[in-house]
């Protein structure tokens, strides 16, 4: 890239596009590969170029189109599309519901090359088609080729980012709690719950109230596997009294126990476990008095068949804490990143 006086660029074609903003507007006075005539000049010297910068081959280097295009090329994403360059970067554009997964440490890596820069929504987000999920553009005009070539040989082998699709559900919901069960007190968690289903692809194939009763919830949760679940909610029972019995329910199905118990308010109490593949999950009362819980949190990777580890809920911890917003705007929040 070679910078020259306007006057003498007749003739010559741009490397970059240049932007005029007057009254609102901001687009482009002359895009890249225009050849400068003589009436551009006043133009130029409106906008303040005194100078503009003309494409020099072979000098080592990639124009910040060329960089967006094969920093596009190195992270392909299934479920989502790039936009054309535009002022010098690239927008990675979701076609499908689900969940963003996004390789943090190597995110990390490549922006510490240089001139490159990545910006990604945050892991484990929930997104919907349309929705913007990455920009991608180096800083300067140009970048030395060695810094792209570093950046794809980081990306060779592991995918940077990911958009897992929701895959559809059959639920199974079973209510706990002698109170309900008896009549004494109206359930409030089947209306929750059918609520929080409906925004997925899901089908909710049994609701059962159970007593307080070991052998009628282990009971109503094998009726509901034998129906054709694939996914399983207990409700109520999930507290440290010796008579809240979810937990033993959930051990006596013979499913692994990731935890009981996450770092994470509102749904401190929540249990997450799994018969094979299935999920299941006990969920505390909270869900019913509050807009969104740690069930909110965790149901969009349940729906994408990506099983959740101890580990990643223990990452809850940060940004674990819901701020109580008067009014809820849960996921565009600090509230459940992991």
């Amino acid at each position: 890239m070679k910078k020259i006086n306007v006057e003498h660029a007749v003739g010559m074609a741009l490397c970059h596009d240049i932007t005029k903003m007057v009254d609102g507007f901001k687009g482009a006075a002359f895009q890249r590969g225009h050849v400068i005539t003589e009436e551009d000049i006043p133009k130029l010297l409106d906008l303040g170029k005194r100078t503009v910068f003309i494409w020099e081959e072979n000098a080592g280097e990639v124009h910040e189109e060329d960089a967006a295009l094969r920093m596009a090329a190195m992270c392909p994403v299934s479920g989502a599309h790039y936009t054309a360059p535009s002022e010098g970067k690239v927008l990675l554009m979701a076609d499908v519901r689900g969940m963003l997964r996004v390789d943090t440490a190597l995110l990390t890596e490549i922006n510490n090359i240089g001139d490159i820069t990545i910006a990604t929504l945050p892991d484990h987000y929930p997104v919907e088609a349309g929705a913007r999920l990455a920009s991608m553009r180096i800083i300067p005009l140009v970048t030395r080729e060695e810094n792209i070539a570093r950046a794809e040989a980081l990306c060779a082998h592991k995918a940077l980012i990911k958009l897992l699709p929701y895959k559809h559900k059959r639920i199974g919901v079973i209510i706990t709690g002698s109170e309900v069960y008896s009549g004494r007190i109206t359930d409030k968690f089947e209306p929750v719950i059918r609520k929080k289903m409906s925004a997925f692809p899901s089908e909710i194939v049994d609701v059962t109230i159970c007593d307080d009763d070991l052998e009628m919830i282990v009971s109503a949760a094998k009726k509901q596997l034998s129906m054709g679940a694939d996914m399983l909610i207990f409700t109520g029972g999930m507290s440290v009294d010796p008579d809240d019995l979810t937990p033993a329910a959930v051990k006596q199905l013979g499913a692994e126990i990731i935890t009981h118990g996450v770092p994470s308010q509102p749904g401190n109490m929540t249990l997450v476990a799994y018969i094979g593949d299935i999920p299941v999950l006990g969920v505390p009362g909270a869900a019913v008095s509050l807009p969104t819980t740690v069930l909110d949190v965790l149901l969009p990777q349940l729906f994408t068949d990506e099983k959740l580890t101890f580990k990643d809920l223990a990452k809850l911890a940060d940004g674990g804490l819901c701020q109580l917003c008067a009014a809820c705007h849960y996921p565009n929040c600090t509230f459940g990143r992991y």
